[in-house]
């Protein structure tokens, strides 16, 4: 008997409906609707909860595959959050090009290091491009973060993509605006969230 079947039988005998079990076990009718037309499985701990209040073991409700299935996917999501993180963690660190060093300030025959918050004698469309990028990576972060627990594959990837996208154009305009300082600092950033994708 596959898991489903098997966690539907259990809900029968002991006479609750979907919405029921899924208030026992802190999770939502859906997602019990899904394990037990056999779309998928639970996690690892919802596994355990699952097992527990039906008073049985991990190894009663699957089989071998069935574990090993479960063990993969469980795997998969975990990367998925790591993923996640780096991508939000490094976002937000964009916040530090408003008040580290980074941009070169030219005046009568010398050049000085400034954060973004001190740039000055720097055209003011040029300013408000610089602020949007950074804000724009900072804003992507904080999205990321928030949405860290969201299991949608599609949802997940189009965030990078942006994410990565906006990098990219921060690297290309700092640079093409003659800031090597901060080019390098993004660009970096850049390799990070490349080499993240790559890994995994």
């Amino acid at each position: 008997m596959e898991f489903g079947e098997k966690l539907q039988t259990l809900r029968k005998q002991k006479g609750l409906t979907q919405e029921e079990l899924g208030a026992q076990l802190f999770v939502s009718r859906t997602a019990i609707s899904k394990w037990e037309l056999g779309k998928g499985y639970p996690n690892i701990e919802s596994l355990k909860a699952i097992a527990s209040f039906f008073g049985i073991t991990v190894d009663e409700l699957l089989s071998s595959e069935e574990i090993l299935s479960v063990a993969e996917q469980d795997g998969k999501r975990k990367e998925n959050r790591l993923k996640n993180l780096i991508f939000a963690l490094v976002d937000i660190s964009f916040i530090l090009l408003l008040f580290l060093p980074f941009f070169a300030l030219r005046g009568n025959n010398t050049i000085n290091s400034v954060s973004l918050l001190c740039l000055k004698n720097t055209q003011t469309y040029i300013k408000i491009v610089y602020f949007a990028l950074v804000f724009s990576s900072v804003l992507m972060g904080v999205i990321q973060l928030i949405l860290s627990s969201c299991k949608s594959m599609f949802l997940l990837k189009s965030k990078r993509k942006i994410s990565l996208v906006i990098s990219i154009i921060i690297v290309v305009v700092f640079s093409a605006s003659l800031q090597p300082y901060a080019s390098i600092f993004a660009f970096t950033f850049l390799l990070i969230k490349v080499m993240t994708v790559i890994k995994v």
